[in-house]
């Protein structure tokens, strides 16, 4: 069982201890991420997140932090998304200490130096470059770009290259001090850890954190009309799609039943897009579906590479699918086996301490409140088909419906007559 702690400045603090695990993680999660933007510095969360790995007050190089994690044998890196940033490092428990101290070291004391910006600068656009390249993942941000345009929701979280480029010191500081301090920070701690010593521990590396008022992110605006579509066009091998509908965000009490829904479309081999479109047709490698939740906003998304001589048809396919959920119950064989993949996965992927960590430090960086594993799983198994028929008919409609897509040339008129319920 977690447990979690509120210290006098605001900072909170979660423990999940796990007696035989072999590791300790240490995380620390602060409310700043692309959703917190504005477009003239979209991509300085993530720049903020790299330059902490660059040298700090006590380990003033970036190699001094890396060799110091290796010799502890410990498995380190950081992360930027659309409403947090996370920093961490797993290592054996006998180190919980030492990484404790290195981790709340580059969160709260990294330098800035000016000559490491400018070769990070560098860094950041040649990883923009690789995701440009990578059509899977450049199709994901095509579609949030589709589904919320010109605002942060809508925007790489990398940024764009020419921001990267001009983006000043003084800007990433100002950033800085406006997002990491104690009442937007929470410190997780997960695996073979003594709680009393760790809670000390904590209060002593952070007694200096800055203190202020939490910003708020501006509100995502959920508005659309009709069906609309984003193409790329790209000289590649197979189109790369995003078929999907805007749904629920994360405090939605229905997203257990989307949850579901996903899952019956897409959420493993037997899952009925899999067997439709590998399986029958042959038109794909992969095909998934995601139900995405965030603070205000949410979607399901329908992800696959396909031929392309095939999109059409395949477009076709997966809506006949998505109709079929508004008209008809979900067996109950079908329903049990989501509800068994969905609790299983969720269990197996708790193993690790770093999964644990990420698990209960998103909710409480996110929700500040936390569902434990069993909790989620009563959920899940609660929901009806009849619940998975109303959020169909809630969220399969054309004023919520878009596509995506990155390939050769397709015929956008010829699409936009299938794309609709």
């Amino acid at each position: 069982m977690y447990k979690k702690i509120i210290l006098e400045n605001g900072l909170r603090i979660i423990l999940v201890p796990k007696e035989d695990s072999f590791s300790t993680t240490v995380l620390v999660l602060v409310s700043a991420g692309s959703d917190y933007e504005v477009k003239e510095i979209n991509g300085v969360s993530h720049f903020l997140e790299h330059l902490c790995f660059k040298g700090t007050k006590n380990r003033p190089t970036s190699l001094a932090i890396s060799s110091e994690l290796d010799h502890l044998g410990a498995v380190s890196n950081a992360f930027t998304g659309n409403e947090y940033t996370g920093y961490y490092a797993k290592a054996l428990p006998q180190h919980s200490e030492k990484l404790l101290e290195i981790i709340s070291d580059l969160y709260l004391n990294p330098i800035f130096d000016s000559k490491e910006i400018e070769k990070e600068r560098g860094v950041i656009i040649e990883e923009i470059n690789m995701y440009e390249d990578l059509p899977m993942q450049k199709v994901q941000e095509l579609f949030a770009e589709l589904l919320y345009k010109d605002q942060p929701a809508g925007r790489f979280i990398a940024g764009t290259k020419d921001i990267i480029k001009n983006i000043r010191r003084e800007e990433i500081l100002n950033y800085r001090g406006q997002h990491y301090l104690a009442e937007t920070t929470t410190v997780v701690v997960s695996g073979k850890i003594n709680e009393n010593e760790i809670v000390d521990l904590i209060k002593n590396n952070f007694e200096n954190i800055g203190r202020g008022g939490k910003e708020i992110k501006v509100p995502t605006k959920d508005i659309q009309e009709k069906p609309e579509i984003l193409l790329i066009e790209k000289t590649l091998d197979q189109t790369h799609l995003v078929l999907g509908v805007r749904a629920y965000d994360i405090f939605d009490k229905r997203r257990f039943a989307l949850e579901l829904l996903s899952d019956v479309l897409g959420g493993g081999m037997s899952s009925r897009l899999f067997q439709k479109l590998r399986e029958e047709l042959g038109v794909c490698y992969y095909v998934h579906s995601s139900a995405n939740n965030f603070i205000d906003h949410g979607y399901l998304a329908i992800s696959s590479g396909v031929d392309n001589n095939r999109v059409e048809e395949v477009a076709r396919v997966i809506l006949e699918e998505l109709n079929k959920l508004k008209n008809e119950a979900v067996g109950e064989k079908e329903l049990q086996t989501a509800k068994n993949h969905l609790v299983g996965n969720l269990f197996l992927g708790l193993e690790g301490s770093d999964d644990l960590a990420s698990f209960y430090g998103g909710q409480e960086i996110l929700k500040e409140e936390i569902l434990t594993p069993e909790e989620i799983a009563k959920n899940i198994q609660a929901v009806s088909d009849k619940d998975i028929i109303e959020v169909a008919k809630d969220i399969f409609q054309n004023n919520k419906l878009n596509l995506a897509l990155i390939g050769p040339a397709q015929s956008q008129e010829k699409i936009e007559k299938i794309l609709t319920f």
